[in-house]
C-alpha cells in the first residue's frame, strides 16, 4: 500500500515537472518572438514614435510641439513604443503558445472553440486600438486644444506623459472590444445563461458609463466614445452567443466522444 502511494506521488511529481518545463519552453518561445520583432523594428523607432504621436501633433496649434522633460526620455520613449508594436505583431505567436499549452487539457468541443476565440480576440483588440487611434485621439485632442485658446495657454505635451495616456487609452479600448468574446465564452462554457445576460443588460449599460468615466479623460465626449461602443459590443455578443448555447452532449469528455467507450460492466 505504501509502495503504491509512493509511486502515485512520484508520478504526480513527474507530471507536474513536465508541465512546468513545457510552460517554461512556451514562455521562452513567446519572449523570443517579441525580441526578434523588436530587434527588426528598433532601427525605425523614431519613425514609429512619430507615427504614434501623429494624432497629437495634428491637434497642436501652429508652433506647438512635443517636449522632453526627462534626460533619457528621447531614447526610452521611442523604445517603449517600438516594444509595444513588436508585442502586437508577435501576439499571435504568444496566443498560439498559450493555446498549445492548455489544449491537451480541454474537451474536444472546447479545442474547436479556441482557434476562433484566439483569432477574434486578437482582431477585436487591434480594432479597439485602431478605434482609439483614428477616432478617439483626434477628437479628444482637438477638444482639449480648444480650451487652451481662450486661456492664452500654449499646448506642449511631454512625450512620456503622452505615452502613458496613449497606453492607458489603448488598453481600455482594446479590452472594451473584447466584450463580445467574453459574452460568448460565458454562454458557451455554461457559466451564465444567455437569458440572464439579457436580463442584466441595463446594469451592463450603467457599468459601461461608470468604467468609461474612470479610465478616460474627464470630459463627456471621450466617455461617450468608450461607453457607447461597449454597450453596442455587448449587444453584438448577445446576438452571436445565440449560436453557442451549449448542448447536453457538449459536456462529454474527449475519450467518450473519440473512442465511443462504453461502460465496462456491459
Amino acid at each position: 500500500m505504501t509502495q503504491n502511494n509512493s509511486s502515485e506521488d512520484s508520478g504526480l511529481q513527474e507530471s507536474f515537472l513536465s508541465h512546468l518545463y513545457e510552460l517554461r519552453d512556451r514562455i521562452i518561445k513567446s519572449v523570443l518572438a517579441i525580441i526578434i520583432v523588436f530587434v527588426s523594428l528598433v532601427y525605425w523607432a523614431p519613425d514609429i514614435f512619430h507615427l504614434f504621436a501623429q494624432p497629437l501633433l495634428q491637434a497642436l496649434p501652429a508652433g506647438g510641439k512635443m517636449i522632453v522633460t526627462d534626460v533619457t526620455g528621447s531614447f526610452f520613449v521611442p523604445m517603449k513604443v517600438t516594444m509595444l508594436v513588436a508585442f502586437l505583431i508577435a501576439l499571435p505567436v504568444v496566443m498560439y503558445q498559450v493555446w498549445a499549452f492548455i489544449a491537451p487539457g480541454l474537451y474536444l468541443h472546447e479545442r474547436k472553440l479556441i482557434v476562433p476565440l484566439v483569432v477574434s480576440s486578437y482582431s477585436l483588440f487591434i480594432f479597439g486600438m485602431a478605434f482609439a487611434y483614428f477616432l478617439v485621439f483626434p477628437t479628444v485632442f482637438q477638444f482639449m486644444a480648444s480650451y487652451n485658446a481662450p486661456l492664452g495657454a500654449e499646448m506642449s505635451t511631454d512625450i512620456d506623459n503622452y505615452l502613458s495616456f496613449a497606453m492607458t487609452t489603448f488598453l481600455a479600448f482594446g479590452i472594451t472590444f473584447e466584450v463580445p468574446v467574453v459574452v460568448v465564452v460565458l454562454v458557451r462554457m455554461g457559466m451564465v445563461p444567455l437569458a440572464k445576460l439579457r436580463e442584466i443588460r441595463p446594469y451592463v449599460i450603467v457599468g459601461a458609463f461608470v468604467i468609461s468615466a474612470i479610465v478616460t479623460p474627464p470630459d463627456v465626449l471621450s466617455q461617450l466614445l468608450l461607453a457607447i461602443p461597449m454597450s453596442l459590443l455587448y449587444e453584438l455578443g448577445l446576438l452571436i452567443a445565440r449560436f453557442y448555447v451549449p448542448k447536453p452532449t457538449d459536456d462529454e469528455p474527449d475519450s467518450a466522444k473519440e473512442s465511443g467507450a462504453t461502460d465496462p460492466a456491459t
